[in-house]
């Protein structure tokens, strides 16, 4: 029997998410906005709920085209709080139309939100060794610094301990406890893993 990080319990919904995607380094900018969003839908409520109505948020974001979304009008709001498949909250959907449009002055400084996220660990996933769940952190100086960059940019769903969370579900750190089976195979990913980074001073 495989030992996981005891977070995931037995729960289908996380085993598969932690099996297959909590801690992959993530580069691809369309799924680097899409955990972004997830993680700011969360706040107030438990993963399990968002990873339960995720397809329903593909579905509803249009596959997180932050462009498409990026111009979202009244008409999409309304649209989306009528929609029971995703968290109805008004904030949480403005908040997603604006951090869409925060990665578009993103892209156009930086060439990606893959290189400006990056570089906040110069482009090379942080391998930590925690023993126990109780020893991860909620936040860190990292998180602390994308995120009051983030904000300083205009996203809103920001805070540190989103953007901590954030940065375990793509990899940026390797937050697997040094039992999981999931650990090791994380980071040798790592060692074959850099991306490029923006070396642009934040505005």
């Amino acid at each position: 029997m495989k030992n996981r990080c005891k977070w995931c319990g037995k729960n289908p919904f996380y085993i598969a998410y932690h099996d297959d995607e909590w801690g992959i380094p993530v580069h691809d900018d369309r799924l680097l906005f899409e955990f972004l969003i997830l993680e700011g839908a969360q706040a107030g409520l438990s993963w399990l709920t968002i990873l339960k109505k995720r397809e329903n948020y593909r579905k509803a974001f249009h596959n997180f085209d932050y462009d498409r979304i990026a111009n979202y009008t009244e008409t999409d709001v309304r649209r989306l709080l009528a929609d029971a498949g995703i968290v109805r909250n008004r904030l949480k959907i403005g908040s997603a139309i604006k951090n869409a449009q925060g990665v578009l002055d993103i892209r156009e400084e930086c060439g990606s939100l893959d290189s400006y996220l990056w570089r906040y660990v110069d482009g090379i996933p942080k391998q930590n060794a925690r023993k126990f769940v109780a020893e991860l952190p909620s936040k860190t100086a990292l998180s602390d610094a994308l995120s009051k960059d983030l904000k300083k940019r205009g996203f809103n769903f920001v805070g540190s301990t989103i953007i901590y969370a954030f940065m375990q579900a793509v990899g940026m750190v390797n937050d697997h406890t040094t039992d999981c089976f999931r650990y090791n195979e994380i980071k040798e990913l790592a060692r074959s893993d850099k991306s490029s980074v923006c070396d642009k001073q934040c505005r």
